[in-house]
């Protein structure tokens, strides 16, 4: 007999008497989606250009990803912000990038309405809507959509994933991360990888073991319940990482070099209908060296990193197969509603050289090419945080000009396939409809039969502002409904409108013919030449790479357009435009405790995130660490705060006091004791003392002095020459008496936790000198 159920709000349905056995029970219903409902899965890849994927000409493997494709739909016209963060902004609300306070990635907010980097509750994700219709809602991979300063064990966790709807989370917050030692989060709470490299650990599997078990987990319970996946991998974001097999199966196909990739690619998206029959592509880029003009060596080594990346694709292929041969097990794959899709077109960040760490792009520091020639063997693997250069970024961008973080198509096309074979009848035909990634919600709404909320957790909604794209699902003549875009990314705007883009570059065309570097800022007094005079205008009906400026022909047309953009950037809180880049990274932000200038820190705690840590380059600093030691001594890290591809740590090796830094991987010095460390009770500390000026644009941190002490008392000194100018490790964050993650000094294998005790480490930014430094750490404590 079935049970007696009543909704949320209703009046209750059943009897009560004075006793049980002349009442009648009724239960409040269950939160249940509709029998049959579709489940939901986002497959979003990161940095992948629109000519990388085999299904859209690239000459790389991707078999699993052209399944889908050829179960279901590809797109030619998608579109994305140009960057990570704010792309997923969009794809999971439905709202712009600068509605959603995120003109920039979280770490690059500058504190206005569209760029604090606090995505509004008014603006509900996907995750939200769907679990308020009895949905799972699964997160997995990278999210990047928490404020960077909010990151930390101290909160708040309403912006991390499950704050945002999403009832499980594992993978990593920030942009992006080591994908032999990722900096790990279940849930609310970090955690360590469950295997080291050298037991042949990777993230991408690993992500794929823990979304099946979330998924096999609710399923084994509710099999008719649905789910929602949000699957975001690391790759194919630097770091380039993958086993040494998956890259060897590409020797020797790229030695041609990539404008040979260009034209082979270019033919093949022709040929597969991708692109129209009548495409011209687009011009070699002028910031690109020609092929044949480059050294064996260089050659060799650019080769070498591309067989890398096509390695880690094909890897990341593999995987993803294996999720979506996991659904078809389930019985699930033919009523699963698959988006996947890239946040924005490759990415340029290796420079024109390539780069073994990708830290030094953040920190304005030039690549060697003699390090990395001495590196080659060791590309892909645990050791180098490594990206290819941009040549390849701009032959995966095919047939656009130019790349990520720029508004050019180049930046801004991104490969989308839907795969639905329950909802949707045609089967690898392509869609031609222009779309934007904040159509894909109001898609999945209407496939769903299932209108935005008008409020959320008692937070009334704003409009949803994306175009649902259900109609051409089957029917590859319907009309596009996304009929404007506007685009701003670091000063770079572009318009769309009815078949037209006005497109309007900085810091240029290119960085050779504009003189001009990525992050040098726009003045009142540019921007206003740049209105008059820097816009381009394109007709993609006849010019779908953008090859044919028709700015002089169509005046008019293109006066109307800046206009238009204007009115978007109003609407959607793009002002003020800001084209700085990596200069953001040193803007104080606001944090949960106020600003201080000692910090204790503690042994068995949470790694606290860069953004949350204290603020140490380029000042005066000293850091003491309160240790027990051992009759016989005890080696291990007291205090670190890096990676493998930048940072320092202060640690004992062969029982002896040591500061190591890491300059970007670039140099690594050290100053060590001249004694040897003493056992029992002491305060260890490390000095570090300015003796010069700071360098940011050529990529150089303050000198300094390094002082070690045992007790107040000297035991060794040494000096920096040079040091980071903005930013630690992509990964640095503090942690004491030990160095989780990759190795911030290659002289050790992480953790390298102190084999004594540690009980607390002190950090102080007042400038003043360690003098009575047991009081002075004493009375702190007692504050604390």
């Amino acid at each position: 007999m079935p049970l007696n159920e009543y909704r949320s709000g209703a009046a209750f349905p059943g009897v009560i008497g004075r006793t049980a056995d002349v009442s009648t029970p009724a239960w409040p219903e269950p939160n249940r989606a509709p029998e049959g409902s579709p489940n939901v899965l986002f497959i979003v890849l990161d940095d992948l250009g629109f000519g990388q994927l085999g299904c859209y000409g690239s000459p790389i493997a991707t078999p699993n990803i052209d399944a889908l494709a050829a179960d279901g739909l590809r797109f030619s016209n998608m579109h994305t912000t140009a960057l990570c963060s704010p792309s997923r902004s969009c794809m999971l609300t439905g709202r712009n990038h600068h509605s959603n306070g995120l003109a920039c990635i979280t770490e690059g907010s500058m504190g206005y309405p569209g760029s604090n980097g606090y995505i509004p509750f008014e603006n509900g994700f996907l995750s939200e809507m769907l679990l308020q219709k009895g949905y799972n809602t699964y997160a997995v991979g990278k999210w990047h959509l928490t404020p960077a300063e909010a990151t930390s064990a101290a909160g708040p966790y309403d912006r991390w994933p499950l704050g945002r709807g999403f009832e499980r989370f594992y993978g990593f917050l920030g942009g992006d991360t080591h994908q032999y030692y990722p900096e790990l989060v279940r849930d609310n709470t970090q955690v360590e990888p469950p295997a080291t490299p050298e037991q042949g650990y990777h993230l991408t599997p690993d992500l794929v073991t823990q979304a099946k078990a979330m998924i096999a987990d609710a399923k084994q319970v509710a099999p008719n319940k649905p789910f929602f996946l949000y699957f975001a991998t690391g790759a194919m974001h630097a770091p380039h990482h993958v086993p040494k097999e998956w890259a060897d199966k590409y020797k020797g196909q790229f030695d041609g070099g990539w404008d040979a990739y260009r034209e082979q690619a270019f033919a093949r998206q022709k040929e597969l209908g991708i692109i129209p029959g009548n495409t011209v592509l687009s011009r070699h880029d002028p910031d690109v060296p020609d092929w044949e003009t480059l050294s064996p060596e260089e050659r060799r080594l650019y080769a070498r990193m591309m067989e890398v990346y096509a390695g880690f694709l094909e890897h990341t292929d593999h995987h993803i197969g294996e999720l979506i041969g996991f659904l078809k097990d389930l019985g699930e794959y033919d009523n699963t509603l698959i988006m996947l899709i890239s946040d924005n077109g490759a990415s340029s960040e290796g420079g024109p050289t390539g780069s073994v760490n990708e830290g030094k792009f953040f920190n304005n520091v030039p690549d060697n090419l003699e390090q990395n020639l001495a590196a080659i063997d060791d590309i892909g693997g645990p050791k180098y945080f490594n990206h290819y250069p941009w040549g390849w970024t701009h032959a995966g961008n095919t047939p656009f000009r130019r790349w990520k973080r720029e508004t050019y198509r180049g930046g801004t096309s991104d490969p989308f396939i839907v795969c639905w074979p329950k909802g949707i009848a045609a089967r690898g035909e392509i869609r031609s409809q222009y779309c934007h990634a904040i159509d894909m919600v109001p898609t999945v709404l209407e496939a769903l039969s299932i209108e935005a909320p008008a409020s959320i957790k008692g937070v009334t909604q704003s409009p949803i502002e994306g175009f649902s794209l259900f109609d051409c699902f089957n029917d590859a003549d319907a009309p596009s409904l996304h009929r404007t875009q506007y685009f701003e990314m670091f000063g770079h705007r572009s318009l769309y409108h009815e078949g037209w883009r006005a497109v309007c570059p900085w810091p240029g065309t290119s960085f050779t013919e504009s003189g001009r570097r990525f992050g040098d800022p726009i003045s009142y007094d540019q921007l206003i030449q740049l209105d008059a005079h820097g816009w381009e205008l394109y007709n993609l009906e006849a010019d779908f790479a953008e090859t044919q400026d028709l700015a002089a022909a169509e005046r008019e047309r293109l006066i109307a357009m800046i206009g238009m953009w204007y009115v978007e950037a109003g609407r959607y809180n793009v002002l003020p435009i800001d084209s700085r880049g990596t200069q953001r990274f040193a803007i104080e932000r606001p944090q949960i405790a106020v600003d201080r200038e000692r910090y204790i820190y503690y042994p068995g705690t949470q790694v606290v995130p860069g953004n949350a840590a204290p603020r140490l380059l380029n000042r005066p600093h000293a850091i003491s660490v309160e240790a027990v030691v051992p009759e016989g001594g005890a080696d291990g890290v007291l205090f670190s705060m890096g990676g493998n591809d930048g940072g320092f740590a202060f640690y004992v090796q062969n029982g002896t006091l040591t500061y190591g830094y890491n300059y970007v991987a670039d140099s690594y010095f050290k100053v060590v004791a001249t004694t040897s460390m003493p056992s029992g009770h002491h305060i260890f500390s490390v000095e570090f003392t300015p003796t010069g000026p700071v360098d940011i644009a050529n990529g150089r941190g303050t000198p300094a002095h390094i002082t070690l002490l045992v007790d107040g008392e000297a035991v060794g000194q040494g000096d920096l020459p040079v040091t980071i100018p903005l930013q630690l490790g992509l990964a640095a964050g503090v942690a004491v008496g030990a160095d989780p993650g990759s190795p911030t000094m290659p002289d050790y294998q992480p953790p390298f936790a102190y084999a004594g005790e540690v009980k607390r480490a002190l950090v102080d930014v007042s400038g003043e000198p360690l003098e009575n430094l047991e009081e002075r750490m004493r009375m702190i404590l007692a504050r604390q």
